[in-house]
């Protein structure tokens, strides 16, 4: 089993179709590490897991668990950790708590959200040796609404001239979330890096996932999403048989106590 290394998924630009998901956990993280080239340990976890309304409220402390975690259980992909809201608000901050996730996580590398704006820190950052994947386009951390980006000129140059900053910066790889097709695709042939769409069109190198949203497990399903199981009915169906057979006495049977 050869360890998927950032040479690697630069390689991979405009050949092999680069896979991404999430992981929170030892369990997810195993499974994902079988078939992924890349395991992003997101901040997504606040909703999906905590219930929170919003990855701004995200901590770093509870990023980094879930970052030693799924990092201890990963073989073979290239674990990326999300860096939370308000964490590289200049590049010293950032070089800071960047250094301390790559020491006490060992992750592989960081994701910073943002474009020309954050250009200046991600250089810095990489220029220290901190490989770093860009995300462009919707950003979670800053968007108050999930709408669909690039539908009007402002935007489309916007996007596009971020793209373009961000892929000079020294990033390995850029998230492209919730951009129109036309436009992913233009980025796409643009940078010289490999571009990871999320609800961005077929046309990028790769692509990524919240798992909990692919399982059916989540509440949410935004249009870019396809569901390959439902799980949360499977859960509900094995709880609720267990808690028949618990009131009925059926369980423990024989076969599930010490004699």
């Amino acid at each position: 089993m050869q360890k998927i290394t950032i040479n690697k998924i630069l390689k991979k630009k405009k050949k092999t179709p680069i896979t991404c998901l999430t992981a929170y956990s030892k369990n997810i993280a195993q499974i994902a590490d079988k078939y992924c080239d890349i395991i992003l340990v997101g901040d997504s976890l606040g909703m999906v897991l905590y219930g929170m309304k919003s990855t701004r409220l995200v901590k770093m402390d509870t990023m980094i668990l879930h970052g030693k975690t799924v990092k201890n259980f990963t073989k073979r992909s290239l674990v990326v950790f999300d860096m939370p809201y308000k964490t590289y608000t200049n590049k010293f901050t950032a070089y800071k708590n960047a250094k301390k996730v790559i020491k006490e996580t060992k992750c592989d590398a960081i994701k910073l959200e943002g474009g020309k704006k954050i250009v200046k820190i991600i250089s810095y950052l990489t220029k220290k040796g901190i490989p770093v994947m860009g995300h462009i386009g919707l950003l979670p951390q800053i968007s108050n609404s999930y709408k669909t980006k690039g539908k009007n000129l402002k935007q489309k140059k916007q996007i596009f001239e971020d793209a373009l900053a961000v892929s000079k910066s020294g990033v390995f790889s850029i998230v492209i979330e919730c951009v129109i097709e036309s436009l992913a695709k233009k980025i796409t042939q643009s940078v010289s890096v490999p571009t990871i769409g999320i609800g961005a069109s077929k046309y990028c190198d790769g692509q990524i996932l919240v798992t909990d949203d692919i399982l059916g497990l989540s509440d949410l399903s935004p249009k870019f999403v396809k569901r390959y199981s439902n799980l949360s009915k499977v859960i509900e169906k094995s709880i609720k048989s267990y808690v028949k057979d618990v009131k009925q006495r059926v369980f423990p049977s024989n076969k599930n106590v010490y004699k």
